[in-house]
Parts: structure tokens; sequence; C-alpha cells
């Protein structure tokens, strides 16, 4: 029997709006923190009192305070309502570059960075989008932001350091500064304002799931996945411009070897998230990329390479670190419990700036009591240990989720309806939240009777 398809439908002009807004907020903030990625670890060597310890938790700083106050500044911004909050978390991410910016030894760019994660917005963002979107088009606003992310990441490597060499490092810092002053911009002048805030299950931290969350082990065991992949990249970019630099290459063209190593990995990474979405292989590219990562941090410990090696190693790694980056998020959302999507991306999203701080820390350790080369093979140990604790995960199911409206008025009305919707072909998982007006859904889009739903529901 053939069934009918899913209905795509177009986003509104305010939706739009607010999408690609809120996407550029987004954007202009973590370019902001990711600027100084890629030259850190060559200039701050100029600071007074600068070891390679407080190098590696200046870089990583931001991700402590980002982790421990998304989610409450996500959850104050259910009650104060999502713009203050954003406003407010800018305000703050612009007070630490300042702070950096004007700093003149290590400590005082620790601080700014620091401050800088203070401006916790990622939840609250992500809270303001699903008020400003309806639920068939939140996941494509959704899906805009974690692009954005991605956009920054590489411009920041291919920017930062051309700007390092024209500004120095005070000077990214104030650039930040005036980015920070963008995102203000953008949230007054371009973003709506909703006429309703509401708890969004499917796209925020809701804090009585979180005990149910934090006891799902493949969830927590996604959740170190990502914790243990932003400590690989935060620890890498402490040694990675030395190496380059010990290859002659001036730090300003360290861009000619970023630009091309991430278009390649870009490409490269395609045919293999064909594999795991469309054909069904999820779990052996997943586990392949992890491998690759730890063969290719071992070959960077083991291998006197020259420059032509060490780009070969890097697209590899990229390649690899880019599937790992675009499936854990896709991970989350399959294994997930239908209606805790959003308190589950929180948890995750808290691992993710944990791994920063984390790699930050200890990279910095290792790289200051056993060198510069040692970090490497501590980053190949963690990405073997990573493989050991995915090793045993299921295989995810090929479902997605969507969330519905529906009419129910009673709690009887919605387990009668919740019976119903589970006996439609197509729908894996159904919770009904009567004073919502929702249900939310876990469906395989290939099997599902979309015409059977929409009449089930009655919306």
């Amino acid at each position: 029997m053939r069934r009918s398809r899913l209905p795509v439908l177009p986003m509104t002009r305010p939706e739009r709006w607010a999408a690609a807004g809120l996407a550029g907020i987004y954007a202009l903030r973590m370019l902001g923190l990711f600027l100084i990625l890629p030259v850190f670890a060559l200039y701050a060597q100029g600071l007074v009192g600068a070891t390679p310890l407080l190098i590696g938790i200046a870089v990583g700083a931001y991700g402590l305070t980002q982790a421990l106050l998304q989610i409450p500044f996500g959850m104050l911004s259910d009650r104060i309502g999502r713009k203050p909050v954003i406003f407010g978390g800018l305000v703050l991410f612009a007070l630490g570059s300042l702070v950096a910016a004007l700093a003149e030894d290590i400590g005082g760019v620790i601080l700014g960075r620091v401050l800088q994660g203070s401006g916790a917005i990622a939840a609250a963002v992500m809270a303001l989008t699903a008020d400003l979107t309806r639920e068939e088009v939140r996941t494509r606003a959704m899906a805009g932001i974690g692009m954005s992310i991605g956009v920054a990441f590489a411009l920041a490597l291919v920017l930062g350091p051309a700007l390092g060499h024209w500004l120095g490092l005070a000077g990214i810092f104030w650039l930040t500064t005036l980015l920070a002053v963008g995102g203000m911009l953008i949230l007054v002048l371009v973003v709506p304002t909703p006429d309703r805030s509401g708890i969004h299950r499917d796209a925020e931290p809701v804090a009585s799931q979180l005990g149910r969350v934090l006891k799902a082990r493949e969830l927590i065991r996604l959740d170190f996945g990502v914790l243990t992949l932003h400590m690989l990249m935060t620890s890498l970019f402490l040694v990675l411009p030395l190496a380059l630099e010990d290859q002659g290459l001036e730090v300003a063209h360290h861009w000619w070897i970023y630009l091309p190593v991430l278009v390649l990995s870009m490409a490269a990474m395609v045919p293999f998230i064909i594999q795991a979405e469309g054909k069904g292989r999820l779990k052996p590219v997943f586990l392949g990329a992890v491998l690759v990562l730890a063969l290719v941090l071992a070959g960077l410990y083991l291998l006197d390479a020259g420059l032509p090696s060490l780009v070969f190693l890097l697209v590899l790694f990229f390649t690899a670190f880019n599937l790992l980056e675009a499936s854990l998020p896709s991970l989350i959302a399959k294994i997930a419990p239908a209606d805790a999507k959003g308190t589950a991306m929180g948890v995750f999203a808290t691992s993710q700036f944990a791994g920063a701080f984390c790699g930050g820390l200890l990279g910095g350790w290792v790289h200051q009591h056993y060198g510069s080369e040692a970090v490497f093979l501590f980053c190949a140990a963690l990405a073997v240990i990573w493989l050991l604790v995915a090793w045993p995960m299921a295989n995810p199911r090929a479902v997605s989720s969507q969330v519905v409206r529906i009419r129910a008025e009673t709690a009887a009305d919605g387990a009668d309806l919740q019976r119903d919707l589970l006996e439609i072909p197509g729908v894996e998982e159904a919770v009904v939240a009567v004073g919502e007006g929702l249900a939310y859904l876990k469906v395989d889009k290939t099997h599902l009777d979309w015409a059977r739903l929409n009449y089930t529901a009655g919306a």
C-alpha cells in the first residue's frame, strides 16, 4: 500500500526572518568564541605569566561557564522572556571580550573567556526559535542554526590567522566585541517578539525530565561522545598551530592549510552521510569515524610528517570530525524519548561545552608536563576510550521526531488518542500532552500514513 507523504510546508515570512536572525546571532557569537582557536597557542606566549597549562585553560574557559549556565538561562527565559535573557547574554559576551582585549596577562584573558562563556544563550535561542515557528517547520529552523555553527567554525579557522596577523590578539577580542554588538542589533531590529512563550519539549530543556534523560544509557553514551569530541578539538588546537609553525609556515598563512583541508573534508564526508542516514548504516559509519580519529591522532604522534603528510592527516581528521559532529545530534534525536528531545539536546550541549573546557585544561596540562607531541598521544588515547564506550551502542531506528497539534480536552481523551496514534503505520512512539494541545511522536517517514495521522490528531 502506498503511503501519503509528509507535507512540506513553506516557512512564512516572519518565520524566515526569525530563523535567519537567530541563526545570525548564534553564528556571530560562536565566531567570536572560535576566532582565537587557530592562533592563540602562538600569540598567547607573549602574555605575562603564560604557560602551556594556562594557555589551555584560556582557550577552553568559556566552555566551563557555558556548560554550567546554558540550561539555567534557558529555564530563566521561560520566566522573564527570551529576548531579555539573550540580550543579557550578549552583553556578558561583549563584556568578556572587552576584558580579554584589555588584558596584559594570561589571567586577564582567562577572566575574559570565563565572562564570554557566561553569556550562555544557546537554550534561550532554541526556545525563542520554537516560540516563533510552527511545529511543522521548526526542525528546518533548528537545522539552520546548527549549520550556522559549522559555518562560524570554518570561518574562524580561515579568518583567525589573517586577523591575528593584522590585528593582533587584542584586536581579535575587540572584533569579538563588535560581533556581540552586531548580535544585539539583530535581536532588536530583525528577530520578532513572540506573541506568547511556552514550554517546548522538542526544543528546550524541561527540569522535570532531566532525571529520566540522565539515566538513559544510550544517551549518556552519546553525551560522553560529544564531550570527548570537543576535548579532542580543543586539545588539538593547543599544539596544531605550533606544528604548522615548525613546518616553516608563518602564522598569517596558516589559513592556506585550513581552507583546503576544510573544503576537502566537507566533500569527503558526504558519501558517508548518505550511507549513514540514507542506507541505515549509521552505527558502522559512526564507529569507523571514531576509529579514524584514533588512527590519525596516533599518526600525528608517531610519524615525523612533513607538511604534505600533515595536510593529508588533517583532511582525514576533519572528515571524521565533521561526520561525527553531524551524526551525534541526529543520534540524540533518534534515541531520545519522543517528549524529551529538548532536554536530551540540552544535556548534550552541556556535555559539548564541558568537553571544550576539559580539553583545554587537560591538553594544556599534558603539554606543560610532557611536551606538545604528547598531546597527540593523549588525544589518540581519548579516541580509543571513546571507541570502546561507543562499540556496544545499538543501531538506531530509522525514525525522526514529529510534533502534531491535537484535539483532546481530558486525560482520558489523551490516553485514547495516544492508543489510536500508536496504531497508525509508521508511528513508533507517541506521547500526548493534553495541556499543550500537542502530540510528540517518533515516526518512520518511509512507512508513515500521514493522512491517517492528520485525521486521527483531528487538529
